[in-house]
């Protein structure tokens, strides 16, 4: 049977459904909503096999999605902390929601 009244996907689901679905994202937001402000080695070593160039591809693709939060603290040498901004802790939900989802099953 096939679904003749179905809609078609709306597209900022299907925008939320590409960013979300790529590898490591979602752990990078659990990780993100644990420490609150974190700097890429701390996410390196949280998330532990995620390839350095994988986790700087992903802070990017979070940065311009408006869900993380870029800061360059001036010190020598000068580093920079990623927080969520506050879409990103709106996704905190999505997270805690699949969390328990996941103890369940």
């Amino acid at each position: 049977m096939r679904c003749r009244t179905c809609q078609p996907l709306p597209e900022e689901i299907a925008r939320a459904a590409e960013l979300l679905g790529r590898r490591w994202v979602l752990a990078i937001l659990w990780a993100s909503s644990e420490a609150g402000a974190v700097r890429f080695n701390e996410f390196k070593q949280a998330l532990e096999t995620i390839p350095p160039r994988t986790l700087a591809a992903r802070l990017s693709e979070l940065e311009e999605a408006g869900v993380l939060e870029r800061r360059v603290i001036d010190t020598r040498p000068p580093r920079a902390e990623y927080r969520l901004t506050d879409t990103g802790r709106r996704l905190g939900a999505l997270v805690d929601a699949m969390r328990a989802y996941a103890a369940h099953t």
